[in-house]
């Protein structure tokens, strides 16, 4: 039987869940693949450590470049992570004839272009299942069973870790910063949860994502994004009055000729699925011209769920290797020659509802104040709350819009919160209430 190596780059939780995949289910996947898998090499900077699983002597080691030139590895796994020395593992790996499977979404955020370029030249696969949605199989959905659709919209609930702060927020009427140190204190969150919680992370994703649907090069400096550090338990209660719940949403549409690429806060109608996933989970929305609406769910994270993904690369990658197929799918959907330059919408363009509060002195004619401001810069009021005042002293006014332009909201909120009425500057947040 055909013997099919493996090198690993990285031993952490990961890298420790692959290891277990090769233990436990070696021989269903020698079964499914009709060759044998071989984890030869795992390079990490730590082999000391106890990881709870039992590896072969000779098979750990400090040197990464006995996976990168070792000629007897066909598939090399990389799960560091980071920026440096990621790419420059990867590319080296590359130059060696290994073909490779990467968790890394920011490396390939960033440098994409560079690696999937050197994959072309030497004729080797790059697949990274695991860097959107952990267990979701989003990307080979897209690549191969949804390749005969043009996508219309693709929305996205990528970080388990946001996820499971807002749902704590609207399930316990808790404020963000309590929530934080729950999931710091749980792992859901890391010491420093910058990347998830500024919806960063959320944004390489759907870096990716934009170009496997839309087949455009996408700067990540484009994908405009805004965390949920500015999310109160106020809003949350308001969006619920109105029928929504608030998400951190990746966004991407095609639009008259541009694509729109955003990632923030959005209020979800209640009816929707996504607005019910909930905790840790991740979920994907598509729209495609024939398939119509699909969504995919299921853990966005975590040892298993990853490295059930990170196999599946390997094994994608072993049948082409066992029929002699080589490069079997282009990296990103498209082939390299086809990937052209759309323009992405700049933000002061995008047209949606919004949500707003201001808190104001408690006086005849302020509303109509704000309204007045709202209606000379052609921004209509669907509905709107006026609830208890609040414990600062301020007078809320929550207001819904009808569909309007950011550019004209942002002009409209800049002038309502120089008004000497206005006690707590204006807040909005976007809504989405057509997902196709």
């Amino acid at each position: 039987m055909k013997q099919i190596r493996v090198g690993l780059l990285g031993f952490g939780t990961i890298g420790t869940g692959v290891v277990k995949v090769f233990q436990q289910n070696s021989e269903l996947l020698k079964d499914r693949l009709g060759a044998e898998l071989i984890l030869s090499k795992i390079a990490d900077l730590d082999i000391t450590t106890d990881r709870g699983v039992d590896v072969p002597v000779g098979v750990l080691t400090t040197d990464a470049d006995e996976v990168l030139v070792n000629p007897e590895i066909d598939v090399v796994i990389e799960l560091i992570g980071g920026y440096e020395p990621a790419r420059s593992f990867v590319l080296k790996a590359i130059e060696n004839g290994k073909h490779i499977v990467t968790a890394n979404k920011a490396l390939l955020a960033l440098h994409g272009d560079e690696i999937f370029a050197a994959a072309d030249k030497h004729g080797v696969e790059v697949l990274f299942e695991a860097s959107v949605g952990g267990g979701i199989p989003i990307i080979s959905s897209i690549k191969e069973n949804l390749c005969a659709n043009r996508f219309k919209s693709i929305f996205g609930i990528l970080n388990g870790t946001c996820n499971y702060i807002l749902t704590q927020m609207t399930n316990e009427g808790a404020e963000f910063a309590d929530v934080l140190k729950v999931a710091q204190e749980k792992g859901y969150a890391e010491a420093d949860p910058t990347f998830d919680v500024e919806g960063v992370d959320t944004a390489h994703k759907l870096a990716l994502l934009l170009t496997l649907c839309f087949g455009t090069k996408i700067d990540f400096d484009d994908v405009y994004t805004e965390g949920i550090s500015n999310i109160t338990p106020l809003d949350i209660d308001y969006a619920e009055m109105f029928g929504y719940k608030i998400k951190l949403l990746a966004i991407g549409k095609a639009d008259n000729g541009q694509i729109e690429a955003r990632v923030h806060p959005t209020m979800v109608p209640l009816h929707y699925p996504l607005a019910d996933v909930e905790g840790v989970f991740n979920a994907v929305r598509l729209v495609g011209d024939f398939v119509g609406p699909i969504m995919q769910y299921g853990h966005g994270a975590g040892m298993e769920a990853t490295a059930s993904a990170v196999m599946g690369d390997v094994v994608s990658i072993a049948r082409g290797i066992a029929a002699g197929a080589g490069q079997r799918t282009p990296s990103m959907a498209y082939m390299p020659n086809a990937i052209k330059t759309i323009d992405v919408k700049p933000m002061a363009d995008i047209c949606t509802q919004y949500y707003l509060r201001v808190g104001v002195i408690d006086a005849p004619g302020v509303l109509s104040k704000i309204s007045g401001i709202l209606g000379e810069h052609g921004i209509s009021i669907a509905s709107m709350i006026q609830p208890e005042r609040e414990a600062s002293g301020a007078t809320p006014i929550v207001l819904m819009t009808h569909e309007a332009k950011e550019g004209d909201i942002r002009a409209a909120i800049d002038e309502i919160d120089q008004l000497d009425v206005v006690e707590e500057k204006m807040h909005f947040i976007r809504i989405e209430s057509d997902m196709e």
